[in-house]
């Protein structure tokens, strides 16, 4: 099996970060910084006073909109190449049982192609869409979230194709389907303006020439900080035009606490990741004027498999009511089949004439508890959820924890 480690000589180039790299784990960035959202490529995009709620209402007028609206056609829109490498939890140092299957992360993948990109990003960028379903928190600026359903009917129909579902699935190494309808193609976006740009790639080649790091180590301006997603899996689809981008990894936290960073996706491409056990965060970008990634949710098919869902990050940046609708709906569908899976063993049991299983009927009944406890925990009453605040009980390891202590990106403001 490829190590993945190996020491980064002062001269290495952007092309090397280009490839999964391991640092040290002191290298854990120390600081958020707000995007400035000024322009988005040749659209033309004006930038409001935030509400009360810390959201940006941003009109956009750009040529996407008049974009012929098509259905999507798995055999046109699909452009799929298996990823060179997937890297197991076990590479990763995590123990054997840790998440609901051995795959951790995959390197960047082909997945649509650019006029499938191209329907989506029309779906995104309309006024609609960002004037009712715009987030933001203390990890991320600017997300898009829970538009799909309505405003989005081509997005809707890739990550429902069972064609999808298969690739992802084949990939993941466990048969997954979205968690909700809420959860698909939550979008993150950075947008930089041409100056803002300019200063960034300036920095950037300065610290190159000085022998800093080519591909800097320690990211202080993440677009999304240091976290763990609140459902088992995520595919990640860049759907900017990476041409001309330097940086954007995922950096993810090894389970012996180094540090790795995974190249980031080309256009239309995807990198599949066990986001909800291991801990990560998506560095900035240089030489582009936006980063915009689109993230799906999985959690596993079959309901006996454990499903360790939570609702941390996602609580504060949601509508609670459809949030919690879908949520409930879909584990009571899952205790549903769970139930009936047993009420089945049950009457064969008795119809072969053994004796009723008492141990493993009490299991099966406190694992349902269980299941049904921590539903409970993750539907908080309403006036008790600060919007846009996400606390730092979903991270796992003692350095991240302190050094967002340090930054203060858990403070209350």
């Amino acid at each position: 099996m490829e190590d993945i480690s190996y020491e980064i000589p002062p001269s290495t180039s952007h092309e090397t970060c280009q490839i999964i790299q391991e640092t040290p784990q002191e290298t854990i960035a120390e600081e958020v910084q707000e995007q400035e959202i000024s322009s988005i490529g040749s659209q033309n995009v004006s930038k409001s006073t935030p509400s009360n709620s810390g959201r940006y209402v941003v009109p956009i007028h750009e040529t996407l909109s008049s974009l012929e609206r098509i259905p999507f056609d798995p055999s046109k829109h699909i452009e799929f190449s298996p990823p060179s490498k997937t890297w197991t939890m076990q590479e990763l140092d995590y123990t054997e049982g840790q998440g609901i299957s051995v795959v951790g992360v995959s390197e960047p993948f082909p997945l649509f192609s650019k006029e499938a990109v191209m329907q989506m990003r029309a779906e995104i960028l309309s006024e609609e869409v960002w004037d009712k379903y715009q987030f933001s928190s203390n990890l991320s600026h600017c997300q898009l979230r829970g538009y799909v359903p309505e405003c989005a009917p081509f997005t809707y129909d890739v990550w429902k194709s069972p064609e999808i579902l298969d690739i992802v699935s084949k990939i993941a190494g466990i048969d997954l389907v979205p968690v909700m309808d809420w959860e698909i193609a939550h979008i993150n976006i950075s947008i930089q303006s041409e100056g803002e740009q300019a200063k960034a790639l300036e920095v950037a080649q300065r610290d190159a020439d000085e022998g800093v790091a080519a591909c800097p180590l320690e990211d202080d301006h993440p677009i999304l900080d240091w976290h763990t997603d609140s459902y088992p899996f995520v595919c990640v689809t860049m759907l900017s035009d990476c041409t001309n981008m330097i940086g954007g990894e995922t950096a993810l936290r090894k389970g012996n606490g180094g540090i790795v960073k995974v190249r980031g996706p080309q256009m239309g491409s995807a990198v599949i990741l066990q986001g909800r056990y291991i801990e990560h965060q998506a560095m900035r970008a240089f030489g582009t004027s936006e980063r915009i990634t689109s993230v799906t949710s999985f959690r596993p098919r079959a309901p006996n498999i454990k499903d360790d869902t939570v609702l941390t990050t996602v609580r504060p940046i949601s509508d609670l009511k459809e949030l919690y609708h879908q949520y409930t709906e879909y584990r009571f569908e899952v205790l549903q089949d769970r139930l009936q899976d047993m009420s089945r063993k049950l009457r064969d049991r008795k119809r072969a004439h053994r004796s009723y299983d008492t141990e493993a009927t009490k299991a099966f009944i406190r694992e349902q508890i269980e299941f049904l406890e921590a539903m409970d925990r993750e539907i908080i009453i309403d006036k008790n959820v600060q919007r846009g605040y996400i606390d730092d009980g979903h991270l796992v390891s003692d350095e991240i924890k302190q050094s967002s202590k340090r930054k203060g990106t858990y403070d209350i403001v």
